[in-house]
């Protein structure tokens, strides 16, 4: 049998882009088709001009593939619609098959709305492999756990639930080099992330040590409970991607790598000495739970080349931290804020607004914490959203905020879209609330101009950037900068002495920052637009 398998473009555009999070549940998928033996090639859409559709059809005119495999979340409902549309249209008949969270998170509505051959719902290791040879025999697909399909009645039926896979070190490691990563780190560059700013070349590798959280909070969601894998077996995956790519970044992509301090230990012992071994420098991040942190850790992380942490903070409301389920308080996250950048440790996180429990005081007293000192414009601000699964989600169903399920997550999922999902404020109080928002950014975040910016190669778009922190006055070059337009670039950048973070823009960009809250709505008005036509043009 031959198998595609299509990694959806992520960015939304016609253009080619190679700035995007390594989709390592697709990488799992394919190397675990590739070693039970089946004839699988990978095309990752990401890396080519033109339209989904375009792209796929001349794809699918060139060979016949008996099977296409693709997936996501639902935040790329419309790239992944796009490309069951197109393969089900296809003269060929390729067989769709659809997996990821945008299945398992809503199995029938989404079968229903992409209409694949079939559908995985919850881990597909084991599945897609038992699916396949189902298909290649002709058998009837009910036998095979956690699959939703059309039945000879063409009625939609659920397969009974997949147990989870108890040993996640057994599974086989993500195969990257199927999805082109070599084409993609060879296209990285310095500011494409804050977690590659640590480097003017980052060779960034993407890595999953655990599955699942320990934790229920309302406004996330996960299908599996928490396993972790061996440090040893880590440690095996990382020393094969520095032979095979040259790597020097690590992005750790656990929701909770400090669930067990002496498994964090292990690692950081084990890291410095693979950095000896290949002599080089090994930087990494991950996410930490704020009530596991201290010093001594923070300490040690460093020590082994942590560079930065995201933190998942939320709220300074403990009214609002209990709502979200959030097992830590307001006196822990100023506590973790503040030494984990006296350790010299740079910091993501973000202050979530409008959970069922915010008012007008839970809000102001967030806020009021975000604005009184520098550290804290590390914490980024914005609004809740009800993904598909999650507690809110099911909350908004159950309050009629969301009327329309199909409509919601076609239409209005994603950071831009507002919803009034509290308790107790009104429509007007939470539009307020997000003008507040976009005005405290404006006018206490740290926003500011290079000393200098020459481009490194002629008629080219990459420049070398020398800035000034706002925070420590140290000066910085910084090169291999990517710069789509000298006059409206608009990036964050953290300082490489005290690692802290500003938001570096271009003139127009900061004559727009300066009126953030007029040029923000008109923004988002925009956005909105644009998503409609990109429906139409990806």
């Amino acid at each position: 049998m031959n198998i595609l398998m299509a990694v959806p473009k992520y960015n939304l555009s016609k253009k080619k882009d190679y700035n995007y999070s390594i989709p390592l549940g697709l990488a799992y998928i394919l190397a675990t088709m590739k070693k039970a033996g089946y004839s699988v090639e990978c095309f990752n859409l990401n890396h080519y001009d033109g339209k989904v559709e375009e792209l796929l059809n001349c794809k699918l005119n060139k060979k016949r593939y008996d099977i296409v495999c693709s997936g996501g979340n639902s935040l790329i409902y419309p790239v992944i619609k796009i490309i069951c549309d197109t393969v089900n249209r296809h003269v060929s008949h390729p067989k769709m098959i659809i997996g990821g969270p945008i299945i398992t998170s809503e199995p029938k509505l989404m079968f229903d709305l992409l209409k694949p051959y079939v559908a995985v719902i919850g881990e597909g290791e084991k599945t897609i492999v038992e699916l396949i040879k189902a298909i290649k025999l002709n058998k009837h697909l009910d036998k095979i756990d956690g699959i939703i399909f059309k039945n000879s009645k063409n009625e939609i039926c659920a397969t009974k639930p997949r147990d989870q896979i108890k040993n996640i070190g057994l599974i086989t490691f993500p195969d990257l080099e199927g999805i082109e990563f070599c084409k993609k780190i060879g296209n990285s560059h310095c500011n494409d992330s804050w977690i590659n700013q640590v480097f003017d070349y980052p060779k960034t590798y993407s890595i999953l040590g655990s599955r699942g959280c320990p934790f229920n909070c309302t406004f996330c969601w996960h299908d599996v409970r928490y396993r972790a894998r061996s440090i040893g077996n880590i440690i095996k995956e990382l020393s094969f991607a520095i032979e095979k790519y040259d790597i020097n970044n690590i992005e750790i992509y656990d929701d909770c790598f400090s669930a067990n301090k002496e498994r964090l230990y292990l690692f950081c012992k084990k890291i410095k000495k693979l950095s000896k071994k290949f002599k080089r420098e090994l930087k990494w991040s991950c996410q930490l739970l704020v009530n596991t942190v201290d010093k001594d850790m923070l300490k040690i992380m460093k020590d082994a080349g942590c560079n930065n942490i995201s933190y998942g903070f939320e709220s300074y409301s403990s009214i609002v931290l209990k709502s979200m389920r959030k097992p830590i308080t307001p006196q822990q996250i100023d506590k973790v804020l503040n030494e984990t950048l006296e350790g010299g440790i740079a910091i993501q996180g973000n202050f979530i607004f409008g959970d069922i429990a915010e008012t007008k005081e839970t809000a102001r007293e967030t806020l009021s914490y975000w604005k009184k000192n520098s550290q804290t414009r590390q914490i980024s601000l914005g609004f809740v959203q009800p993904y598909p699964g999650s507690e809110l989600y099911k909350y908004c169903l159950r309050k009629r905020i969301i009327k329309d399920k199909m409509d919601y997550i076609q239409n209005y999922m994603g950071p831009d879209s507002r919803f009034n999902m509290t308790a107790k404020m009104s429509n007007k109080e939470v539009e307020e609330l997000s003008v507040a928002l976009l005005d405290y950014f404006r006018r206490y975040f740290k926003f500011i101009t290079p000393v200098y910016m020459k481009k490194m190669i002629p008629r080219s778009r990459i420049y070398e950037i020398k800035i000034k922190c706002p925070f420590c006055n140290k000066e910085t070059v910084y090169s291999n900068c990517f710069v789509e337009n000298k006059f409206t670039y608009g990036f964050h950048i953290i300082c490489r002495q005290c690692n802290m973070r500003s938001v570096l823009v271009g003139p127009i960009k900061k004559i727009a920052y300066k009126n953030y809250t007029i040029t923000r709505k008109l923004r988002n008005s925009y956005i909105h637009l644009r998503k409609q036509f990109k429906k139409k043009t990806i």
